[in-house]
């Protein structure tokens, strides 16, 4: 699904969202120059798979947060762990750099990417923003949407602390 597609599928969901458009971002720096309203909502993405590239997994945590994969991988028992190649990011999710987001998880045919969320983001509001398959905009979504739209489309989702 592209930006637009991404728009019309949630609108079709009939759930709460806003979008806030805005110059392309390739990373949490430039997005943190943007004047963006839930700016403690902001999630980044990482891309990862395992050193045999066999299993992909899609991190998204507060943008304000940093990971260490190799903490990652003993916790959650995943082979070694490194960034996934712009390439695996455009034949599995169907994006580019600069642009992943759980919502390019729907472009996963074969619903093999496992997802891990930061839990912190069900605290407060309960909002999260992220990418439309697209780095020109953010879409504010509840939550609870987001993690029942990634379950219905087949994905593995897991709810984790990230300190």
């Amino acid at each position: 699904m592209n930006k637009q597609e991404i728009y019309n599928f949630i609108k079709s969901k009939n759930i709460w969202y806003e979008i806030t458009e805005h110059k392309a971002v390739y990373n949490m720096q430039e997005l943190n120059e943007i004047d963006l309203p839930y700016k403690d909502a902001d999630g980044k993405n990482l891309f990862v798979r395992d050193d045999k590239k066999r299993n992909y997994y899609l991190i998204t945590l507060k943008g304000d947060k940093k990971l260490d994969l190799k903490s990652f991988s003993d916790e959650f028992h995943t082979r070694r762990l490194s960034f996934a190649s712009a390439n695996d990011l455009m034949n599995i999710l169907n994006l580019t750099p600069g642009s992943v987001t759980p919502l390019g998880l729907l472009n996963d045919t074969t619903s093999k990417v496992i997802f891990y969320l930061d839990e912190e983001f069900l605290n407060d509001k309960g909002i999260i923003g992220v990418h439309p398959n697209d780095n020109t905009a953010t879409i504010w979504l509840k939550v609870t949407d987001l993690i029942n739209i990634i379950k219905e489309h087949g994905n593995q989702v897991n709810i984790i602390k990230i300190n």
